[in-house]
């Protein structure tokens, strides 16, 4: 199978949606880690779950995959309480990425890959060429890394190898816990786009934790606030949360450069003045439709202009105006492939 047919492949598989009912975590010294805490995740989208240390972001989500076995309450994937599963069984149909990967030493990348298909029993021809696609997903060439060991990968490829192990059995629930926390913020901003690129090709349900609000903006197509106790304060695209946090609480995790924020996850299309008959794009001062207005707010300041061209195609649709950008109304926009 190559690429294109693994593409076609992923996504025509469904994905799962996970609904958390009055969920917690109470241990047997009486600290609550989680009270009770419930949260729709929508099929197919990208759920991050932020805030101060020590609010119960790790524990919801390895409560998730059943790592930490909740209180109370009930976790349900795909309409099914998980808590009526066979834990092991349920982990081996849940991708799961860590910090630092957690690759074995002393096996091969292709190995590493191949580790829950072969717990499912395929047979050694299916793990190879499942191991191959998935480097090749990933953007790592199975002819140059499938034989070689973690420790010749740098950082930043160790991380793509554990997304690759985590979709090799074609999970629909994929869970990741500061992912790319690990590696340096150079190379973090290129997996961040990579796996945007990643996720619109495979549309997997993730839940994913981090400590970055950028982060967090950046790859969210909804975000959970948590302060402690795991008590939530917002759940809402990212655009929402930035332009209208419903509490100080709020405003002030998320920062007080949040509108600059709103800017880079909003469609230029929000701030659209329809374009007059006459309007003819020119080679500057335009921004392609499928931009942010973080896009058309760059254009207006390296130009030194008050309004850009938007233009879809080649031909002009509109323009946006400085006056306007921080007035739009917010609407996550999706990032551009």
């Amino acid at each position: 199978m190559d690429a294109t047919a693994i593409n076609e492949s992923e996504r025509a598989r469904s994905a799962a949606s996970i609904i958390l009912e009055d969920v917690g975590k109470t241990y047997h010294d009486g600290t609550v880690a989680v009270g009770d805490f419930s949260l729709d995740v929508h099929a197919g989208e990208l759920t991050v779950l932020i805030g101060p240390s020590g609010c119960g972001k790790s524990t919801i989500l390895r409560m998730i995959n059943r790592l930490i076995e909740p209180t109370h309450g009930r976790i349900l994937i795909d309409g099914q309480n998980i808590l009526e599963r066979n834990p092991v069984e349920l982990r081996r149909h849940i991708g799961y990425v860590i910090q630092n990967v957690g690759l074995f030493p002393h096996q091969t990348i292709r190995t590493n890959i191949s580790t829950v298909p072969r717990l499912l029993g395929w047979d050694r021809s299916q793990l190879a060429t499942r191991a191959d696609e998935l480097l090749e997903l990933v953007g790592l060439d199975p002819a140059r890394y499938a034989k070689r060991y973690p420790h010749e990968l740098s950082g930043g490829q160790r991380q793509r190898v554990g997304v690759a192990r985590a979709l090799a059995a074609d999970p629909l629930v994929l869970l990741m816990d500061e992912p790319f926390s690990a590696v340096d913020p150079i190379a973090r901003g290129r997996l961040q786009e990579e796996f945007l690129k990643l996720q619109a090709t495979v549309r997997k349900t993730i839940v994913m934790v981090t400590h970055d609000i950028d982060e967090a903006v950046r790859l969210g197509d909804r975000i959970a606030v948590l302060a402690q106790g795991g008590r939530l304060l917002q759940y809402a695209p990212p655009a929402e949360l930035l332009s209208n946090p419903v509490s100080p609480e709020v405003a002030d995790f998320v920062g007080a450069d949040r509108g600059v924020r709103r800017l880079a996850v909003t469609s230029v299309r929000t701030a659209l003045r329809p374009a007059e008959a006459a309007l003819e794009p020119g080679d500057e001062h335009t921004v392609d439709a499928g931009g942010t207005l973080y896009d058309a707010l760059a254009v207006m300041l390296a130009a030194d202009v008050t309004d850009v061209i938007v233009v879809e195609k080649g031909k002009a649709i509109g323009t946006v105006s400085r006056a306007d950008l921080f007035q739009a109304p917010g609407r996550a926009s999706q990032p551009a492939a």
